[in-house]
């Protein structure tokens, strides 16, 4: 009975591993992963209470945590394998299995030496198969090696891929608001001198690349554990200055003169991907009230919603573009809006480790919009 048992246990465990690696790396959708979803959770949450005493370094520690997740997966999916393989073979050691010189041992190290041996090549170690049965066996795991070690390599290397491609859509919304993180300051880019025609492409391009970073976290939901050190990378800055670009251009912009531009593919496509992105990452990565109904902003966040919304009209008024007459209207607009999406941008900076001022910083410092340089200074310099 304990030889069938351990038998069982091994193609149980050679089972999940198998099952783990489809849904990881063939099936790709954020949250069906079992051991791959789990261990990157546990992981993530080692390195957060690691991190923790490292203080202003701590986002250098936190760093390290998406690499080591996917080393360490790689090196645990192998494990587990050959471990399923030794419960197999360690009942026939000395029958089955047997060293091809002198007495064989039959302690459980020596069969998981055995089988992770016959997962890497056929005949490599000094064991060997006796019977039809574990002779398949060998050949199974080998062809398994083989193929798992082929699929992470190429798992490894979309991963990257996708991670390049989020960090370019980071820096390009830094850049396009003129490295302040602010909604503002990317809308009066987009359209100086209040002339959105030529910015309207700009727009439409960074609403394409935002339904792609959609894509690229539902089908590599480790991107979410890359955290950098600079704050412009994370998600949860470039959702939030996404967001805020629509939220502004409907309730900022006065709707006579941009009415074309509120009503174009290009921001609803904005607005649409970027919270499907925010739904992706909350339902696969957040728990508790993170999850749940949205309570709705309490008096001190919506009085500090207006006063960010009033400073964006000022800077957007000196960048010539033409804003809403009034402003109480506008506001209350801005407000209804942003509460939609404020709380879940919040709680995944939160779960990155990310403090509000990283993340929100025109909202944390909304007077930072009075202190820079008049758009004219734009004329002759390109700081």
């Amino acid at each position: 009975m304990l030889r069938w048992l351990e038998h069982l246990l091994g193609a149980l465990l050679m089972l999940l591993v198998l099952l783990d690696v489809f849904l990881t790396v063939l099936y790709a959708r954020a949250g069906t992963g079992l051991v791959s979803r789990l261990h990157a959770r546990l992981t993530w949450r080692l390195f957060r209470a690691v991190s923790k005493p490292f203080g202003r370094a701590r986002g250098i520690v936190l760093s390290l945590a998406g690499p080591a997740i996917l080393v360490s997966l790689v090196l645990l999916w192998m494990f587990l394998l050959a471990a399923g393989a030794a419960f197999i073979i360690h009942p026939n050691l000395g029958a089955s299995v047997r060293a091809s010189s002198g007495e064989t041992p039959t302690d459980f190290l020596t069969a998981l030496f055995a089988a992770g041996s016959s997962i890497s090549l056929v005949g490599a170690s000094n064991f060997s198969p006796q019977t039809g049965g574990f002779r398949l066996l060998y050949i199974f795991n080998s062809i398994v090696g083989t193929a798992l070690t082929s699929l992470t390599l190429t798992y490894l290397m979309q991963v990257y891929n996708a991670l390049q491609r989020r960090n370019k859509l980071g820096l390009h919304l830094e850049l396009s608001s003129a490295e302040t993180g602010d909604a503002a300051e990317l809308i009066a880019g987009l359209g100086p001198e209040g002339k959105f025609d030529a910015g309207y492409s700009d727009l439409s391009k960074l609403a394409g690349d935002v339904a792609q970073a959609k894509e690229s976290h539902h089908f590599y939901p480790v991107l979410f554990y890359f955290r950098f050190n600079e704050p412009y990378y994370s998600m949860s800055r470039s959702m939030l200055v996404a967001l805020d670009t629509v939220t502004l251009i409907k309730s900022a912009l006065d709707d006579d003169e941009y009415d074309w531009l509120k009503e174009s593919a290009a921001v609803a496509q904005l607005w649409r991907s970027s919270m499907l992105l925010l739904k992706t990452l909350r339902d696969t990565f957040l728990s508790g009230n993170a999850t749940g109904q949205q309570a709705a902003p309490d008096a001190q966040t919506q009085d500090g919603w207006r006063r960010r919304y009033s400073a964006a009209l000022r800077r957007l008024g000196q960048a010539g573009v033409k804003t809403r007459g009034d402003e109480q209207a506008g506001a209350d607009l801005y407000v209804s809006l942003r509460a939609e999406w404020d709380h879940q941008v919040k709680s995944l900076a939160a779960a990155l480790a990310y403090r509000l001022e990283e993340i929100d910083t025109a909202g944390s410092r909304p007077q930072s919009a009075d202190e820079r340089p008049e758009f004219s200074a734009r004329l002759h310099s390109v700081g």
